[in-house]
C-alpha cells in the first residue's frame, strides 16, 4: 500500500504566519466549567503521581496542584477498579470546594475509558494502544486488510464516543512517538507522519459520529520530532477543515535544568508558531513543581505585541516560499569558515571580558583548567569554543583550541596575532569593507541587530567569504526578528555562518533558562544557527543538546511518574544520574512502568523500566536484556550492560 510523500502535499502551511505572532484559531471545547481553545487563554495542567486507589493521597496531591495553578488535573486509570475510584476522588474534591475538571488517563483498557467517561470531565486515550497492538512486529497489509483492521478498531472505539456524547465528556486523542502501534509503524514508519495519521484515524472516527469535543496531542521526548509532528498535524487538519485545540508537551523530558530546557525548546517553539491551547511540562518531579514552569512559558503569550515584518521580507511569510519543509529537519547550508559553519556542530561563545586576564585560572569559568607543572590545559566536554575579550588581551598563552574575539579597535592594533579575530559593529564593517583594510576571506565577526539588516548591508555581506554574522538582540522577543533575518539570508542566497547573541538583564536565572531555551531552541530546531552566545555556559550546551544539534553530556529520558509507577522515579533518576552523568552522548530511559516502557523511551540507548513491585527490566534500545531484576541490584546491572557494550568510561580523578 503506497503512502503519499511530502512532495505530493499542496504546501507546508501550518500557521497564518511564522514572521508575526498569530495564534491558530481552534474550536472551543468545554471541559467541565473551564473551556479550552477558541479565544480562551492557554491553559496549564499536570498529572497526579499517587496510586489512584489511594483516595486521600490523590485528593491531597490534586489540591496541591490546583493551588499551584493547575487548571485541569489528570489521573491515571489503568483498570476498571481505578476508573471506579475516580468517582470517590471527584466526590471528595467537590466536597472540599474544588471544582477543577478531572481527566482520566487511559492505556489499553477501553472498558475503563467508557466507565471513566461517565465520571470525569475528560478522558485521554492513546491511539497506539487503545484498540491496537504494540508488540514491535513488522506487519504487511493489503489495502483491503488495512481497511478491515481500521473497521475493527472503529467498532472497538465507537462505544467510548457514544458515552462521551451522552455525558458531555471531552476527549484527548493523545499520540505518543514511542507508542505507535505495529500497524502504524509498519505502514508509516517511526515518523511524525505516522504519529499524525494515528491521531487522524481516530479524529475521523469521531467526526463520523458527529462528536467534536476533541483535544489532540503529538508528544515525543525528542523536541525536533514533537515540533515536526504538531506542525504536520495542524497542516493535515487544515486540509480537512478541522481546527481542534492542541495539548502541547515534551514527554519524558526528565528533571532539573535539562528537563526545563528540553520542554521549553519544544513547547516554546510551537507557542511562538501560534500553536497550543493547553500545555503540560512533564518533569520527573512533584507535579505541583511543573505548574510554575508551565505558567512561566505561557505568560509570554498572554499579551504579545505584533512584530512588523521587515520591508526586505515583503509578503514572503511562510516556509513554503523558501522550499523549506518544516515537518522534516534540515540545517541551513553555510560556508565553513575555520571551525564555524558547514557541517560542523554549532559553537559556543563566552564573554570573559570582565575577568582577570592576567591569570590562566580565570578560564576555569569556561571549562579550561591550567596545569602549571605541565604547562598544559585540560578541558571539559562543555568548554567554550570561542571567548570574547572586549579590548583586553590575556597576559598568558591561551589554550590552542580556543578562538579569541577582540573588539575591532583593539584587534586593529594586534591583527598580526594568530587566533585573534575582530568583532565589528555595522559602521566599522562598512569602513572595513570600503577601505579593504584586510583580506576579507580571513575570519571576522560582524555584530548587528535585526533591524540593521537592510538591502545595502545584505548585498555587502554576500561578497565576504570570511564573514561570520553575530545576530544580537536586546528585545523582549527575539525569535520572530531572527526568523526574518533567516529568511532574508535564504532569499538572497547568503551563506555566512550565524551566531546568536542575547543577554537577559534583570531576570532571575530560572526565567532566563526558560526564555533562552524557547528563543534559541526554536531557531536551532529549525536548522538555523552555527553558534550561540549566552551568559551561561551550561545553558548554551543544554540548548544545543535538547535540539539534538550537539551532544556534550548524558541524556536522560525519564517519565514524570503517575499512579502506574512501580518505584520512586525521582530518587532512582538521581541515583542513575549520579553514576552515569559522565557518559557523554549516552541516552538512558528511566520509565516507571511498561506503559512508558521500550516504546516511550524512543531513541534511548538503554532502558530501566519498572516491571513489578521491586522488579526492574533492563533494555538495550527496545530489546529486553534482563527481566525482573531486583530493584536494589538494577542500577549496577545497568552499568554492567553499558560496560559490556564498551560504552562505559571511568570518571576523571
Amino acid at each position: 500500500m503506497e503512502v503519499n510523500t511530502f512532495s505530493e502535499m499542496h504546501d507546508f502551511e501550518f500557521s497564518e504566519s511564522i514572521l508575526e505572532y498569530k495564534r491558530f484559531k481552534t474550536r472551543e471545547v468545554k471541559i467541565g466549567d473551564i473551556a479550552l481553545g477558541g479565544n480562551n487563554p492557554i491553559r496549564v495542567q499536570s498529572m497526579t503521581t499517587t496510586d489512584t486507589m489511594d483516595t486521600l493521597k490523590t485528593v491531597e496531591q490534586s489540591i496541591r496542584m490546583i493551588e499551584a495553578g493547575s487548571e485541569y488535573v489528570r489521573i491515571t486509570a489503568p483498570s476498571l477498579k481505578e476508573a471506579e475510584n475516580l468517582a470517590e476522588i471527584k466526590k471528595e474534591l467537590r466536597r472540599m470546594g474544588y471544582t477543577t475538571p478531572l481527566i482520566a488517563d487511559i492505556h489499553f483498557t477501553p472498558n475503563a475509558a467508557e466507565l471513566a467517561a461517565r465520571i470525569v470531565e475528560k478522558v485521554r486515550i492513546n491511539p497506539g494502544n487503545y484498540a491496537d497492538k504494540k508488540k514491535f512486529q513488522q506487519l504487511t497489509y493489503s489495502q483491503k486488510e488495512y481497511e478491515a483492521e481500521l473497521e475493527r478498531i472503529r467498532e472497538r472505539f465507537s462505544p467510548l464516543i457514544k458515552v462521551c456524547k451522552e455525558y458531555g465528556t471531552a476527549m484527548r486523542i493523545g499520540t505518543n512517538h514511542g507508542s505507535l502501534s505495529d500497524r502504524i509503524m509498519s505502514y508509516y514508519g517511526d515518523t511524525p507522519r505516522g504519529m499524525v495519521e494515528s491521531a487522524m484515524e481516530f479524529i475521523r472516527f469521531c467526526e463520523a459520529e458527529n462528536y467534536h469535543e476533541l483535544v489532540i496531542s503529538m508528544k515525543a521526548s525528542n523536541p525536533k520530532v514533537m515540533i515536526e509532528a504538531y506542525r504536520l498535524l495542524v497542516h493535515s487538519m487544515m486540509k480537512e477543515n478541522m481546527n481542534y485545540p492542541l495539548h502541547l508537551g515534551v514527554t519524558e523530558a526528565g528533571d532539573g535544568e535539562d528537563g526545563r530546557i528540553k520542554s521549553s525548546a519544544g513547547i516554546g517553539t510551537l507557542l511562538e508558531d501560534g500553536l497550543g491551547d493547553t500545555i503540560r511540562v512533564s518533569l520527573t518531579e512533584a507535579p505541583e513543581e511543573e505548574i510554575p514552569v508551565a505558567k512561566a512559558l505561557v505568560s509570554r503569550y498572554a499579551i504579545r505585541e505584533k512584530h512588523g515584518i521587515s520591508p526586505e521580507m515583503g509578503t514572503l511569510t511562510r516556509f513554503t516560499h523558501y522550499r523549506i519543509n518544516p515537518f522534516d529537519y534540515e540545517r541551513r547550508k553555510t560556508l565553513e569558515i575555520g571551525s564555524l559553519g558547514g557541517h560542523q556542530v554549532p559553537r559556543v561563545i563566552s564573554d570573559i571580558s570582565q575577568l582577570n586576564l592576567r591569570n590562566p585560572d580565570c578560564l576555569k569559568a569556561i571549562g579550561y583548567t591550567y596545569n602549571a607543572i605541565t604547562d598544559k590545559y585540560s578541558f571539559q566536554d562543555m568548554a567554550s569554543d570561542m571567548a570574547y575579550l572586549g579590548t583586553n588581551l590575556p597576559s598568558f598563552e591561551p589554550p590552542g583550541n580556543l578562538d579569541l574575539i577582540l573588539d575591532f579597535t583593539a584587534w586593529a592594533k594586534h591583527q598580526e596575532k594568530e587566533r585573534f579575530y575582530p568583532l565589528m559593529l555595522k559602521e566599522e564593517f562598512n569602513g572595513f569593507y570600503l577601505n579593504n583594510q584586510a583580506d576579507k576571506s580571513r575570519k571576522f565577526f560582524v555584530q548587528v541587530f535585526p533591524h540593521e539588516m537592510d538591502k545595502d548591508f545584505l548585498d555587502k555581506i554576500k561578497n565576504c567569504p570570511g564573514l561570520v554574522l553575530v545576530l544580537h538582540s536586546r528585545d523582549e522577543e527575539v525569535l520572530i526578528p531572527f526568523r526574518q533575518v533567516y529568511f532574508s539570508l535564504l532569499e538572497k542566497e547568503i551563506l555566512c555562518p550565524v551566531i546568536f547573541r542575547k543577554e537577559y538583564p534583570g531576570i532571575e536565572y530560572d526565567e532566563v533558562l526558560l526564555r533562552a531555551s524557547t528563543d534559541f531552541g526554536s531557531l536551532f530546531v529549525d536548522g538555523f544557527g552555527d553558534g550561540i552566545w549566552l551568559e551561561n555556559l551550561s545553558l548554551s550546551f543544554g540548548i544545543l543538546q535538547a535540539c539534538r544539534t550537539r551532544t556534550s553530556r548524558t541524556e536522560y529520558i525519564s517519565c514524570p511518574s503517575c499512579g502506574r509507577t512501580l518505584f520512586d522515579l525521582m530518587e532512582v533518576t538521581q541515583m542513575i544520574r549520579s553514576k552515569t552523568g559522565h557518559l557523554k552522548g549516552v541516552k538512558i530511559g528511566i520509565m516507571g512502568c511498561i506503559v512508558n516502557g521500550p516504546g516511550e523511551m524512543a531513541d534511548a540507548d538503554y532502558g530501566y523500566v519498572g516491571s513489578g513491585p521491586g522488579k526492574i527490566t533492563l533494555y538495550r534500545g527496545k530489546e529486553v536484556v534482563k527481566k525482573n531484576v531486583d530493584a536494589d541490584k538494577a542500577v549496577d546491572e545497568l552499568i554492567g550492560i553499558i560496560e559490556k557494550d564498551g560504552n562505559w568510561v571511568e570518571t576523571l580523578s
